[in-house]
């Protein structure tokens, strides 16, 4: 085994594969997986190297806290919860794992469509209490549809490829990308998406500029009725748009693997009676952000932050 690197602090709970592939590749590390922030700010000050998963904010008071740090790695895809305006001027280097749960997040987002395209759920409870009503649960296909896909990095990409073994058509938009339309997806506008979507699928971060994005605004604007999938980032969709649009009929139906607010104890009143109407409704199907948390996944994303890490040692 070559000389151990610095050493990095790892804050929350991770996949035990990470401590085999960190050991052989040489670094050493101290796992402090329910380590509090004010520890956390305590401990860190000796570490160059900082891995998180979705539990640890890292934000200015953390960084002046952290003179040695040089990277910070998440176990995951999305930046949100790190101050990354605040580490480029540290010139701390910061990546994710972005490939490491792409394919389970796009087969969730098809497994979540098929579930209430099929009424799979529906029918399965109706089944249970020994209703037998095939009417009432006839489907709609997938078959056909143009599906609109917001966000077109490692996440929209996986579920453009499975949409197309469907026969849809997919147009995507993504605000950082040129040139990106391929095989699976036309690249497109935010219009022509609102004007010929039957699905719109997000799969974009977190930021200023798509915080609250889906309002009653933006869904009155769709030409038509869609369903809308939400497996990115719970704040992106205003829920009490999303019920006011199901109620009006112009959200078919909703597949929500995220919630503005997943800590259910701490509602708004507000958010309950949202929460109130979507748990209540059979043209909605709920996951508690699950979307890329597979076996696989698991340890895919340690795999990806450690070549990364050797990447890093290389340059």
């Amino acid at each position: 085994m070559s000389t151990p690197q610095a050493a990095i602090l790892i804050a929350d709970e991770m996949h035990p594969s990470l401590f085999t592939m960190l050991d052989e590749a040489g670094y050493s590390y101290e796992y402090q997986p329910t380590v509090s922030r004010a520890d956390l700010l305590a401990r860190i000050g000796p570490f160059e190297g900082l891995i998180i998963r979705s539990k640890t904010t890292v934000d200015t008071e953390m960084l002046a806290a952290a003179p040695h740090l040089r990277y910070i790695g998440r176990a995951g895809a999305g930046l949100d919860l790190i101050d990354v305006a605040a580490t480029e001027a540290r010139r701390i280097q910061v990546f994710h794992a972005g490939t490491g749960n792409r394919d389970a997040v796009a087969e969730h987002v098809l497994g979540m469509l098929l579930a209430l395209f099929n009424n799979l759920l529906k029918a399965d409870r109706e089944v249970r209490q020994g209703t037998w009503d095939r009417e009432g649960n006839r489907g709609i296909e997938l078959m056909g549809k143009t599906v609109g896909l917001f966000g077109y990095g490692n996440n929209g990409q996986a579920t453009a490829r499975r949409l197309s073994g469907f026969g849809c058509r997919v147009l995507a938009y993504d605000k950082y990308r040129t040139d990106y339309g391929d095989a699976y997806a036309e690249a497109a506008t935010v219009a022509q998406i609102m004007a010929e979507a039957d699905v719109l699928s997000l799969h974009v971060p977190l930021t200023t500029d798509t915080r609250q994005w889906i309002n009653d605004a933006f869904i009155e604007q769709f030409s038509k009725p869609f369903f809308l999938v939400n497996a990115s980032r719970g704040e992106v969709a205003s829920l009490t748009a999303v019920v006011a649009g199901l109620q009006s009929g112009k959200v078919r139906g909703a597949c929500l693997d995220v919630l503005e607010n997943e800590k259910l104890k701490t509602l708004t009143p507000a958010q309950q009676a949202a929460f109130d109407y979507l748990r209540q409704s059979d043209r909605v199907v709920l996951t508690p952000h699950i979307a890329g948390w597979t076996h696989e996944s698991y340890v895919r994303i340690n795999q990806v932050l450690v070549d990364q890490l050797l990447a890093m040692k290389k340059a």
